[in-house]
């Protein structure tokens, strides 16, 4: 597992974007391992591993969801917090157990009573990160504003930590950037997922938060966002219904590598991730 570094004056988070299914998960604990590798191969030094990992998980059940057992794997490889997006509640299993992880996350903008958790606080050594999974409106459900939700969260995990990252599971990429300019300053991260596909823009900031618009995904590179042509092509082209299924061959990992100040909470870098298998 790794190495505690939580003593120090700055602190690592790696935010892993949209697990597909079970090339997904495989190419996940293949980089985690990696980075546990080159961290014993540094004699411990834990600059090779992140003090945190947060992941996200809504496609992680063969593209639609997640199982317990899914999180129970994850979970095993150094996996802190699991965070979501539409497809969360796609199977009727997680019904049974999402109120049982407070660290699986759905989007804490649907409306009150909706089982599962929106945040979450997690402590490592002498350290807490804040996790705050919200959902965008633009080309998506009609859900409460993921703005004013996560303003409202914010405020209220600042009682008792700085290191705040928020997942904005969001279509619109406007919607993602308005939402990086709306909390800097007030949190360390703001990072997209649900496109699948990694942008280039990741940035510090003025005020001190990072931010990219999409993480990417973990899963195949062939398809189209993890889904095999054939089925896309009948619902795309031919406007059928189509079942997808997860394409085959090469797997990628992205994300983000986060630097943050353990005091303030502002974070000093972002690095894209892009791990081949």
């Amino acid at each position: 597992m790794p190495s505690d570094n939580t003593s120090s004056q700055t602190i690592t988070i790696l935010f892993l974007g949209d697990v597909i299914g079970k090339p997904g998960r495989l190419v996940v604990k293949k980089y985690l391992q990696s980075l546990r590798d080159g961290a014993a191969a540094n004699n411990g030094h834990s600059e090779a591993f992140p003090d945190f990992v947060v992941v996200n998980v809504e496609n992680a059940a063969h593209g639609f969801g997640v199982t317990k057992d899914n999180i129970a794997d994850l979970k095993e490889v150094g996996v802190d917090v699991f965070s979501g997006g539409n497809h969360t509640f796609d199977r009727k299993e997680t019904f049974d157990f999402i109120d049982q992880e407070p660290t699986l996350l759905r989007p804490a903008n649907y409306p009150e009573g909706t089982p599962g958790h929106g945040y979450c606080i997690l402590t490592k050594g002498r350290h807490k990160l804040a996790v705050i999974n919200v959902m965008g409106r633009v080309f998506m459900e009609p859900l409460q504003s993921p703005f004013l939700v996560a303003e409202q969260l914010v405020a209220k995990v600042k009682e008792e930590t700085n290191i705040i990252l928020v997942d904005l599971h969001a279509e619109a990429t406007a919607e993602k950037v308005a939402m990086g300019w709306y909390l800097d300053g007030k949190v360390s991260a703001v990072v997209g997922t649900h496109t699948h596909v990694q942008t280039a823009d990741e940035r510090l900031l003025h005020h001190g938060t990072a931010y990219i618009t999409d993480a990417g995904c973990c899963g195949p590179t062939d398809g189209v966002i993890g889904m095999t042509t054939e089925g896309v092509f009948r619902r795309m082209v031919k406007q059928l219904p189509s079942r997808f299924e997860i394409a085959g061959g090469p797997t990628v990992c992205c994300g983000v590598l986060i630097t943050v100040d353990a005091e303030s909470g502002k974070a000093q870098n972002i690095t894209r991730v892009r791990f081949y298998d």
